[in-house]
């Protein structure tokens, strides 16, 4: 792996000024392009309400929008999920995704899985979404054939070391979406200035970002959607590149 930039590196991607001000998302920029947003169907905000009241995350407004978008753009057949919590965000992709698109999406945390499983079945989405039940880790290792459109939205500190088998994945052309990955403007910080707790999670997620930007086979944009958000797209030319990554 290279080593980490330096805190200027990232520093300049949040939109922050060199005089320190200016936020990731100012609340009232943020308020009035949520209150542009066209919403989604009842069942899905009915799940949204369910989140919301039971402190389960979910993918931001924002996030929800740029999802709707790239499914638009994209037209994707096949879709992998990192990280599907009670199923919001499989169900969001499935239902703007086309008609015969698949989702497979992985799940670790037990008190969640039949949640998910049951809002599949609620939503009549069992037959689209394969809902796969333990660490991601080890089941992307197991999965083979390639996806269209790959959505990381599971343990940030463990995005670095899920990219290998995700770029194995990726379909040339494909798009791999990273959610949560300025931390609430951490990833500015140097890294003693982030809680003790927080730092493996932000030495890996520099890491991750550095290794996205700067991969042979991707082309990637840093966006400050949500809590930052990242859009890489595989190059077509991606076998012939090759991968650095160890």
């Amino acid at each position: 792996m290279r080593s980490e930039p330096a805190a200027g590196a990232v520093g300049d991607l949040t939109g922050r000024g060199k005089d320190g001000t200016g936020m990731i998302a100012d609340e009232r920029m943020s308020a009035f392009i949520d209150s542009l947003d066209t919403g989604n169907t009842p069942f899905l905000n009915e799940i949204e309400s369910e989140a919301i009241r039971t402190n389960v995350p979910i993918i931001r407004t924002q996030v929800q929008s740029l999802i709707r978008l790239l499914l638009a753009m994209q037209k994707p057949a096949s879709i992998l999920e990192v990280g599907c919590a009670i199923g919001f965000s499989a169900l969001l992709m499935s239902e703007y995704a086309p008609e015969n698109c698949h989702i497979t999406t992985i799940e670790k945390y037990e008190k969640r899985i039949p949640i998910a499983r049951e809002n599949f079945r609620r939503a009549g989405r069992e037959d689209r979404i394969t809902l796969l039940e333990g660490d991601a880790a080890e089941i992307l290792k197991d999965l083979d054939g390639t996806y269209d459109f790959i959505f990381m939205d599971a343990a940030k500190g463990q995005y670095i070391h899920f990219l290998p088998d995700i770029l194995r994945l990726l379909s040339e052309g494909g798009i791999l979406l990273s959610d949560n990955v300025l931390q609430d403007g951490d990833i500015i910080e140097s890294r003693f200035a982030v809680t003790r707790r927080n730092r493996t999670i932000h030495s890996r997620m520099r890491e991750y970002l550095y290794e996205l930007k700067h991969h042979p086979s991707l082309e990637t944009a840093i966006l400050p959607v949500g809590d930052g958000v990242t859009i890489s797209t595989k190059r077509q030319d991606a076998g012939k590149r090759g991968s650095d990554l160890t």
